[in-house]
């Protein structure tokens, strides 16, 4: 190689190093999200066309086991549960979004002890899904826990939450909020620091105040905070598991399964080793999922576009 060939290697490289800089730092991301990520997900579609223990030959079935899941769902069996189950948790998980909001604005305040509210705000984003779930088992049960004590003094209970068919999802939802509505505060709490402080003053010269210059001025400015806890909150919702593992275990009767659970319970339980219909079970989990977040980033675009 010339002299003249490695001088101009070098002064493409220097014309060009603005626009390959960004894409060397996200390579080891980009790497690591196809290997653990995407590559992994098209593992699942072809695993879904197959019957295998997990141990022996694999089978090829095409789509039996997706047939196997919409008579299921006719037949109202375990598929029709979690994914009800799922439905529930998603409309009533958003819950967490605007109460992190308002929990948010009262915590975005200059008064005494603002920093001790915000700690024990805080507290249950740190904690593991595993504490929360032992501590709403016992707040909930029907002998010791604070929740029929507190009913007992109007005369009510005890109510078995975890142990009544109709509750025990409400029951584990909210429990589910705890730690979510602590991280969607956390989300506002920093998009409120990145308010324009000449907005609100604009605002506030024209005569806005209260829910006026919440909805028109400072909602406004939070958009790339509220997309990030809808996703957030919808892929939480969607793939709910932990939860539902420590306080039922999809009990009473399969009641509060939800996919996530069930996929687990198909594929490593003992109701049998069935990797492909795991894997199913996995792709419509995706496919929902894809679905919302694809619906919020295109509504995302349309409205950066309006702008």
């Amino acid at each position: 190689m010339s002299v003249v060939d490695v001088s101009d290697q070098e002064s493409w490289f220097h014309k060009n190093q603005q626009r390959i800089a960004p894409w060397l730092f996200l390579a080891p991301g980009l790497l690591f999200f196809m290997v653990y990520v995407i590559i992994p997900v098209f593992q699942s579609f072809n695993l879904s066309l197959y019957e295998w223990d997990g141990l022996g030959a694999a089978e090829y079935v095409g789509f039996r086991n997706y047939e196997d899941l919409y008579w299921e769902w006719v037949d109202r069996d375990a598929f029709y549960t979690s994914l009800k189950n799922n439905l529930i948790w998603l409309l009533l998980y958003l819950a967490a979004i605007p109460a992190g909001l308002f929990i948010a604005l009262f915590l975005n305040q200059t008064v005494w002890g603002i920093r001790l509210y915000k700690s024990l705000f805080f507290f249950p984003f740190v904690i593991s899904q595993v504490v929360v779930g032992l501590v709403f088992t016992w707040f909930y049960d029907p002998t010791f826990g604070l929740l029929n004590e507190f009913l007992s003094l109007f005369g009510l209970g005890p109510l078995n939450v975890l142990g009544d068919e109709r509750f025990v999802t409400y029951g584990i939802i909210f429990a589910g909020l705890w730690p979510q509505t602590a991280y969607c505060m956390i989300l506002y709490l920093t998009g409120l620091n990145a308010v324009d402080p000449e907005q609100i003053e604009a605002g506030r010269l024209d005569g806005a105040k209260g829910f006026r210059m919440l909805w028109h001025i400072i909602l406004p400015q939070l958009r790339p905070a509220t997309f990030i806890a809808f996703v957030v909150t919808i892929i939480g919702a969607l793939r709910s598991f932990d939860l539902i593992s420590i306080m039922t275990q999809g009990g009473p009767f399969g009641s509060s399964r939800v996919l996530a659970y069930y996929m687990f319970e198909v594929a490593l339980s003992e109701y049998g080793f069935r990797m492909g219909y795991g894997a199913a079970i996995a792709v419509v989990l995706f496919l929902i999922m894809l679905c919302f977040i694809a619906y919020f980033l295109w509504s995302m675009y349309r409205e950066e576009r309006g702008h």
